[in-house]
């Protein structure tokens, strides 16, 4: 049977509101008094109801957190990023796995607002035109984080993904190759498409004309990093160098080098992203862009906050500075 606050106030002896003042903090309460409410409350088990302050108060002070993949530790570092930042404003949030499924997505976000939410985080892939109509007609604010809107509609937390995966590039063409391959996602991102983009530019300014043999599209998933090595090795003229999309694909290219015989950097250089907690896991470690998973979580909360508590806001788009780490896959 559950304790209500009726019940704590009747063996209290006092009022609704009395127990109401104790349970949110309200200063205006004896010592005396406030004691013996606390007392009654643990005798009973007493716990509020979220739900029904958040019906009074019209704020439920749950946050819902949109994310493709739970397991994942890119993924993971950003939530990080959120909770601490939520627990810092007082908010809980509703941690929901969206398998990057758009329709998936879609019914994830009617979820949490049925669930009274006072606001979203959603990362994602691609961000389609039924994504932006659901988060235009939200009744609570919603940012991005590491999740590109190509309309900047939507707030949002990115990395210049663009001049990284351009810098990246150029990094193994002053290395002394004439064509770094390039792994990345299968879906067209946004962000993907930017990394894409800063490859080409870093080959066009360099007078490289593309090969598309040396595109290969996988899921960012350790298997596929080890499917687009394979397939770039059985070219006649397999590249010299590898920029891979993510730091999880990364490890799998390494991998499937080194089970040919093959030497990580001597015979083929490897470059990846993200900076995960893999990059140093694996043996060379891995050069990478570092992009500050824990900060874009902690900033698109905090700009969350902002929005949910009616501050002024300068930047809808916060672009975090990212940067080039070299370890031993690279010379």
């Amino acid at each position: 049977m559950n304790v209500t606050i009726y019940d704590v106030a009747r063996e209290a002896n006092v009022s609704m509101a009395t127990v109401s003042r104790v349970v949110n903090g309200n200063p205006n309460v004896k010592p005396a008094t406030r004691k013996k409410v606390m007392q009654t409350i643990e005798r009973l088990g007493y716990r509020p109801n979220a739900v029904a302050r958040g019906l009074a108060s019209k704020k439920t002070t749950t946050v819902g957190v949109i994310i493709p993949d739970i397991s994942s530790i890119f993924f993971s570092e950003l939530a990080r990023g959120i909770d601490d930042i939520a627990n810092m404003y007082k908010y809980n949030i509703i941690l929901s796995n969206s398998d990057q499924n758009i329709d998936k997505e879609v019914k994830l976000i009617n979820t949490m607002l049925e669930k009274q939410v006072d606001g979203i985080v959603f990362m994602g892939g691609r961000i389609t035109e039924e994504h932006i109509q659901q988060f235009k007609t939200s009744p609570v604010p919603v940012a991005l984080a590491a999740t590109v809107d190509p309309t900047q509609a939507i707030p949002s937390v990115n990395i210049d993904y663009e001049v990284a995966g351009y810098e990246a590039t150029k990094l193994l063409i002053e290395n002394g190759h004439a064509h770094p391959a390039f792994v990345t996602g299968v879906e067209e991102t946004a962000a993907n498409e930017l990394k894409y983009h800063g490859y080409l530019r870093a080959l066009e300014e360099t007078g490289r004309t593309l090969n598309e043999d040396y595109i290969i599209r996988g899921d960012f998933t350790y298997g596929s990093g080890i499917e687009a090595a394979d397939q770039l090795l059985k070219l006649d003229q397999r590249p010299t160098a590898i920029f891979v999309a993510s730091d999880e694909m990364a490890l799998g290219v390494i991998h499937a080098i080194q089970d040919k015989g093959l030497n990580v950097p001597d015979d083929i250089e490897v470059f990846g992203f993200d900076n995960t907690r893999l990059a140093t896991m694996v043996r060379p470690t891995l050069s990478t862009i570092v992009q500050p998973m824990y900060d874009i979580g902690a900033v698109a909360m905090r700009l969350l906050t902002k929005f949910m508590n009616k501050e002024e806001v300068a930047d809808t788009n916060v672009i975090l500075p990212h940067q080039i780490i070299e370890r031993s896959s690279t010379k």
